[in-house]
């Protein structure tokens, strides 16, 4: 199937939601882990940080070759048009840190669901920023530097 079909068929049935809690998950093109190297995942930091009059970052991590983002979307903001403004915005600077100039950084789309009310978030959160314990990444979620939490887990 070609990759502009499935891309299309994420976007189905998405809704964007002032002050909907949305978890992102975003992949990196061919699952290249861009993101191994301290600086690269800073990229994608940096981006959130800059993204806070779209979104409010609940928790997010920075895995080798994903990003799983936990998002309040904020008033009049567009889901796609925000995630697609991060992804610009850490290509922007992965590029400029000399990490590829030609390279592509993500995966066309990305990957939403939209939380229901009553679900409980700082569970979701903590699932999130357990992601490199279970990749085995880490045995203490301390020594991990690409994470963040509003409830500081």
């Amino acid at each position: 199937m070609p990759r502009k079909a499935r891309s299309h068929r994420l976007r189905i049935g998405r809704v964007s939601e002032s002050g909907r809690v949305y978890l992102i998950t975003i992949t990196c093109h061919q699952r290249h882990a861009h993101f191994s190297a301290l600086q690269s995942g800073r990229c994608f930091v940096q981006a959130l940080r800059a993204c806070t009059a779209h979104a409010v970052t609940l928790s997010y991590v920075v895995m080798p070759d994903h990003v799983h983002w936990l998002m309040a979307l904020r008033e009049h903001a567009d889901l796609s048009i925000t995630v697609q403004k991060a992804k610009s915005l850490t290509t922007q600077r992965w590029r400029r840190a000399g990490r590829g100039d030609n390279e592509r950084l993500w995966h066309a789309g990305f990957h939403d669901r939209a939380l229901r009310r009553e679900e409980d978030l700082v569970a979701m959160a903590r699932y999130i920023v357990a992601n490199p314990l279970r990749a085995g990444l880490v045995n203490d979620i301390g020594d991990y530097p690409h994470w963040d939490s509003a409830w500081l887990l």
